[in-house]
C-alpha cells in the first residue's frame, strides 16, 4: 500500500526557513567580521567624511583657498570663517578641504604605484626562487638599509618638489615591504596542489603567477596597502612641513603647519595649527584602524 504525504506536512516543510537558507557568501562573512571591529567602523566613517569634504570642496566653502585678505588675518573661528583664518587672511576651512585633496591624492596614487611594483617583484622572486630571488631580495635589502627620511629628502632635493614628483618618489621607495610580504606568500603557495596541477598541464608561468597564485595572496596585500596610505600621508606632511613637499600657495596639511610654526602664533592663535594637525592625526588613525579591521576580516582563522 502506497503511503501519501499529507499536504499540510508539505506546506510546513516548504515554509521551514532552515531548508531554504542559503550559505553566506565570503563577502558577507568578511563584512560581518569587519563590522565587529568598532574602531575600524569609526575609522571608515571618519575617512568617509574627509573624502566627502575633499571631493565636494568647491561646494562646501564659499572662500577660494588662495584668496588673501590681510584685514581679516588670524581671525578666530566664527560664522564667516568656520575654522578661522591664517596669517594671510586665507580661510582655514577652505585650505583644509583642498589640502585633503592633495594628501589623499598623494597617498592613494603613491601606494598604488608602490604596491604594483612590490607585488611584481615579490611574485617573481617567490615563484622562481634561486638566483632571481637572491638578486631581487638583495636589492630590497640595499634600499631598506638607507634611512627612509634621508632618502626622501635627498630625492626631493634633486627633483623639484611637486605632486607628480612626490608620487613618483614615494612609489619608487615604498615597494620594498610589499615585495617581502608577497614573496613570503608565494613561497608558501607555489607548492600547493593547484599550482602543481597548472604546471603539469603546461600553463605558462605568468598565468600561474597572476591568475592562480596572486588572487590567493590578495588579503595581506590589501591590508598592507591600507596601512601604507596613512604612512605616505604622514611622510608627505613631514616633507611639506620642512618646505620640501607641496609648495604654497597650493594647500597641504603639512605646509599649513609650517605657516603656523611661529611660537607666538601657535600660542595665541590656537586654531591655526590645531585643525591641520588634527586632520593628519584623524586620517592616519583612520587608515590604521581600517587596516586592522581588514586584517581581521580577511583572516580565516578568526571566527565570524
Amino acid at each position: 500500500m502506497q503511503t501519501q504525504t499529507s499536504p499540510q506536512n508539505n506546506t510546513n516543510l516548504s515554509l521551514d526557513p532552515n531548508l531554504k537558507a542559503k550559505p553566506d557568501t565570503l563577502t558577507k562573512i568578511m563584512f560581518r567580521k569587519f563590522m565587529k571591529n568598532k574602531l575600524a567602523v569609526i575609522g571608515a566613517v571618519i575617512l568617509g567624511i574627509i573624502m566627502f569634504g575633499a571631493l565636494f570642496a568647491p561646494w562646501l566653502t564659499s572662500h577660494p583657498y588662495e584668496q588673501q585678505n590681510l584685514l581679516n588675518k588670524l581671525q578666530s573661528p566664527g560664522g564667516e570663517h568656520w575654522l578661522g583664518t591664517d596669517r594671510f587672511g586665507r580661510d582655514v576651512f577652505a585650505r583644509m578641504l583642498y589640502g585633503a585633496r592633495i594628501s589623499l591624492l598623494v597617498g592613494f596614487a603613491s601606494v598604488i604605484g608602490a604596491i604594483s611594483i612590490g607585488t611584481v617583484v615579490g611574485a617573481v622572486a617567490g615563484y622562481f626562487g634561486g638566483l632571481i630571488d637572491s638578486i631581487l631580495m638583495r636589492l630590497v635589502d640595499i634600499i631598506l638599509s638607507i634611512p627612509s627620511l634621508f632618502l626622501l629628502i635627498t630625492l626631493v632635493t634633486i627633483f623639484d618638489p611637486g605632486i607628480d614628483k612626490l608620487i613618483m618618489i614615494f612609489a619608487l621607495t615604498g615597494w620594498t615591504s610589499t615585495a617581502r610580504l608577497v614573496r613570503g606568500e608565494f613561497l608558501s603557495l607555489r607548492s600547493r596542489e593547484f599550482v602543481l596541477a597548472s604546471k603539469t598541464i603546461g600553463t605558462r608561468s605568468y598565468k600561474i603567477i597572476f591568475a592562480h597564485i596572486l588572487p590567493n595572496a590578495l588579503g595581506p596585500i590589501i591590508v598592507s596597502a591600507t596601512l601604507a596610505v596613512g604612512g605616505v600621508i604622514l611622510a608627505e606632511s613631514a616633507l611639506s612641513y620642512l618646505g620640501l613637499g607641496i609648495q604654497p600657495p597650493t594647500p597641504s596639511w603639512g605646509n599649513m603647519l609650517q605657516d603656523a610654526q611661529n611660537f607666538t602664533i601657535m600660542l595665541k592663535h590656537w586654531w591655526y595649527p590645531l585643525f591641520p594637525g588634527l586632520a593628519i592625526l584623524l586620517t592616519v588613525l583612520s587608515f590604521n584602524f581600517i587596516g586592522d579591521g581588514l586584517r581581521d576580516a580577511l583572516d580565516p582563522r578568526i571566527n565570524d
